[in-house]
């Protein structure tokens, strides 16, 4: 099997990987408290994850790899329940810049910027923006939790989508690595029963608060009726629309 994992290549095959203008995905998560039941690293675990399997799957199709997940990112909202880890803009806009730079100048064209956490999406969107334009290259980010949205719904039974350490995401990481995930304590792994006040503003609303205002148990959803078999269902979803979106030529336009 294809080593997809550039942290395990050497520098002679990396450079023969930018000669066929291979895709590069970079996991882009966070490390942040995802409840009493959940691991720390879950975002970065995931996008990684998801990264990886995608890769594997496109390999005999498509010349990729898979840079090492950004770990940290936009958790300033989780900082009040701990376990926390943030960044700024400035930091996280540099961060980014750095290592999409590094690739651009090695000969890497086609980078996906593959995104685990909610609150780097709006971030991401600049950024991609603002490097696309310098670099001149098709740079793209993508939320892997948002690439089968109709699996995804109706797959769950208290949610239609992912939201943070809940049924779906539980369920992934019952998938992926049972064995961080203490399923003693699903029972009190779920938002408030009043409902979460960031909903109730409505839609086109913004405002900014910290997740012990919407939430004592850091969770937003209910994890209770996550199942493994929901997780695996899921991720061979996202990943199999992620890879067909990934070779498609009409994915990656020519430069800006």
């Amino acid at each position: 099997m294809t080593d997809v994992e550039w942290a395990n290549l050497k520098a002679h095959e990396l450079r023969a990987l930018a000669e066929k203008d291979a895709i590069v995905i970079v996991p882009v998560g966070s490390t942040e408290q995802h409840g009493p039941h959940m691991p720390v690293q879950t975002d970065a675990r995931l996008a990684g994850e998801v990264a990886r399997r995608t890769a594997r799957q496109i390999a005999d199709r498509a010349p990729v790899v898979v840079t090492p997940a950004v770990w940290t990112g936009l958790a300033e909202h989780h900082m009040t329940l701990g376990g926390t880890v943030t960044l700024d803009f400035d930091a996280f806009s540099r961060l980014l810049r750095g290592i999409v730079g590094s690739l651009a100048r090695h000969g890497f064209r086609r980078i996906l910027l593959l995104n685990g956490h909610g609150g780097n999406i709006a971030a991401l969107e600049l950024i991609v923006g603002e490097l696309t334009r310098e670099l001149a290259i098709p740079l793209t980010s993508v939320n892997y939790w948002m690439v089968a949205p109709d699996v995804v719904e109706g797959l769950l039974e208290r949610q239609t989508a992912l939201h943070h350490a809940c049924e779906g995401e539980t369920s992934l990481m019952l998938a992926v690595a049972p064995e961080l995930v203490d399923t003693q304590r699903l029972g009190e792994a779920h938002g408030r029963k009043d409902g979460d006040p960031k909903a109730a503003l409505g839609p086109g609303i913004g405002r900014w608060l910290s997740f012990a205002e919407r939430t004592d148990s850091g969770v937003i959803g209910d994890a209770a009726l996550a199942t493994a078999e929901k997780g695996r269902i899921m991720l061979e979803a996202m990943v199999e629309r992620l890879a067909d979106k990934l070779t498609r030529p009409d994915f990656w336009p020519g430069p800006p």
